[in-house]
């Protein structure tokens, strides 16, 4: 069986036991609150403005749409502030790789939440897997892993949701494997790419579907095959079993970081190293060094110059001197941090010329990375802060508490029933479209 097929049955018809699915609506919590967030901020979501209008498919926060527009600017909202989760091993963004074509696609099917619940646990375990088959694997050969990934976790939710067969499921993932794409030459600008890239998976999974339905064809080895995504993308052999490996025994989905911070998972652990040091006085700072796995270096620490002085909100968020700058002036980081060009700050750009940075070897994957942080003062004392984990990763997970709270904070820029919508996305039933009901603002 190719790991296709193999993705196809099990996500057709997989038993989803309870504790993945209380982490499903944790994350789908999370990724609305980004996304209201996002709105909040008045960020720029372009996708958005591509939304015509009517035709029923809902966006998170209010407004409708047809279902491919919905899903493309729904993408674009949950990873707009680089605020939503991660998976440590595959580097992927899973609900912002998932959530939105399954959103749209269990509107249309007027599925019950369980519904989309169980189809976005699917999706979460086959993206994962991917993604992480290969430690980084497509970070290093210049690809967005969530954009390459999240077409082929799509195509298994909407797949369940409309309750397709096998046969018609794997052609459709071996369509998918044609329209898997993401580049991170965003890194080399700052450019938008990246927000896009979940969007454009949705609209793809759903396009590969509904040609797959209509009786198109693709291949079943796309993933594993002698011209398949890991050899053409990564150019490593990989096997159906090892890309299958404990598939419903493994649950990944219990395993995904939720973000305290809006910005690159790459980061977190060194910010929380920072914290550990606890008040510090910018003027007094003369140094500041930073340890990071080597896998890090050229996605959060080079080149140099564009880091410490960023030139865009996304830099900026890419940034570790800039990020643990504006961290130590403002004894803070959150997503306003980086609006209204926050990106331009001076005192920041000239504390983040300060910092050095110091790579190691990895060790594993650099997202799961520990965090250390010297910080040398004016006086000569030097104040050491490690973190042996960032939190909100599974070893240091945010509690309910603590992701409701994040939630509060994104959900009430935007000025939505925060109540109404915990109750529904994390204990409530109705359909889909009577949860997204609750994300628009409270009148």
């Amino acid at each position: 069986m190719t790991a296709t097929e193999a993705f196809a049955e099990w996500g057709l018809t997989a038993r989803i036991p309870d504790e993945p699915r209380r982490a499903a609506r944790r994350h789908l919590l999370d990724g609305i609150g980004c996304a209201l967030g996002a709105r909040g901020l008045r960020s720029e979501v372009p996708a958005l403005r591509l939304v015509s209008g009517g035709f029923g498919t809902h966006l998170i926060g209010g407004g409708e749409g047809g279902r491919d527009q919905v899903a493309r600017a729904n993408g674009n909202l949950i990873h707009a502030l680089d605020f939503d989760d991660t998976h440590a091993g595959a580097l992927v963004h899973v609900t912002a790789a998932v959530a939105p074509a399954a959103l749209a696609s269990a509107e249309v099917q007027e599925a019950d939440w369980s519904d989309l619940v169980d189809a976005f646990v699917v999706g979460a375990e086959v993206v994962a897997r991917i993604g992480a088959v290969v430690t980084h694997g497509f970070h290093r050969r210049g690809f967005h892993a969530t954009a390459v990934t999240g077409v082929f976790a799509s195509v298994v939710a909407i797949a369940r949701l409309r309750g397709l067969d096998r046969t018609v499921t794997t052609h459709a993932l071996g369509i998918a494997g044609s329209l898997a794409a993401g580049s991170l030459e965003f890194l080399a600008d700052g450019a938008s790419t990246k927000q896009l890239h979940p969007g454009l998976a949705a609209g793809n999974a759903l396009l590969a579907v509904d040609l797959a339905v209509a009786g198109a064809t693709g291949p079943s080895t796309i993933l594993e095959g002698d011209h398949g995504i890991f050899r053409a993308y990564v150019d490593e052999a990989v096997t159906a079993d090892r890309l299958t490996d404990g598939l419903g025994d493994r649950w990944e989905v219990e395993a995904i970081t939720l973000k305290p911070y809006p910005l690159c998972q790459l980061s977190h652990a060194s910010l929380d190293a920072l914290a550990g040091i606890g008040p510090l006085d910018a003027d007094e700072v003369e140094t500041i060094e930073v340890t990071i796995p080597e896998g890090s270096v050229d996605i959060v620490a080079e080149p140099r110059d564009k880091k410490v002085r960023p030139r865009s909100e996304y830099e900026a968020k890419f940034s570790v001197q800039w990020d643990l700058a504006a961290r130590l002036i403002d004894g803070h980081i959150d997503a306003a941090t980086f609006a209204d060009h926050g990106f331009e700050r001076d005192d920041v750009a000239s504390l983040a010329e300060r910092v050095r940075v110091v790579s190691v070897p990895d060790s594993g994957p650099p997202a799961s990375a520990p965090g250390m942080v010297a910080v040398r003062l004016s006086d000569g004392t030097t104040r050491v802060g490690e973190a042996g984990a960032s939190r909100g990763t599974p070893t240091n997970p945010l509690t309910d508490d603590e992701l409701v709270a994040k939630f509060r904070r994104n959900a009430t820029r935007w000025g939505a029933d925060t109540d109404a919508c915990v109750e529904a996305v994390l204990r409530g039933g109705g359909t889909v479209t009577d949860v997204l009901k609750t994300t628009r603002i409270a009148t």
